[in-house]
């Protein structure tokens, strides 16, 4: 007797390796609108997150300064205090803390990581979410690493100031 057999060949397809960071962490979440703050949060909460919350920086130091964080997200424009502000007063306190800058302002202004004193600097876009999400993994995986020099971060506050 003969036996038919049928095969479903389907061709082998690459997975992207969206492997969930290797810890779990808490994280301060900095930005003025309520809009941007929340997406984030819920974002990274789905992802286990922890989440604190700040809507200015002069918040976020309060926060910084009662419980342990283990990565900040802040956005660069603020009333009162800037994100490069805010990155200058935490590297300070903590100078290995990964923190991730997000702006609008990325080309305009020359942000980036040598000229902030942020580890990641995010472009205000459609892909910011993504960007953020593999951000974030990446910096808790880490081995701390050398921060910018004050002077590199002094000199985006220059250029800013003559804008």
């Amino acid at each position: 007797m003969l036996h038919q057999c049928y095969f479903l060949v389907v061709p082998h397809m690459p997975v992207r390796n969206f492997a969930p960071p290797s810890k779990h962490a808490r994280i301060l979440l900095v930005d003025d609108n309520a809009h941007g703050l929340s997406a984030r949060r819920t974002v990274l909460e789905e992802l286990g997150h922890r989440i604190g919350t700040a809507s200015s920086g002069v918040e976020a130091l309060e926060q910084f300064a009662h419980h342990k964080f283990d990565l900040v997200v802040t956005d660069y424009k603020m009333p009162r205090m800037d994100g490069l502000e805010l990155i200058s007063r935490l590297r300070k306190q903590a100078p290995e803390l990964p923190i991730i800058l997000i702006s609008g302002y990325v080309d305009s202004l020359g942000l980036s990581e040598g000229r902030t004193g942020a580890d990641v600097v995010i472009q205000k876009s459609a892909n910011e979410v993504s960007h953020l999400v593999r951000s974030v993994a990446r910096l808790l995986r880490r081995k701390p690493g050398k921060k910018p020099a004050a002077s590199e971060v002094s000199a985006v506050k220059t250029k800013r100031k003559t804008v």
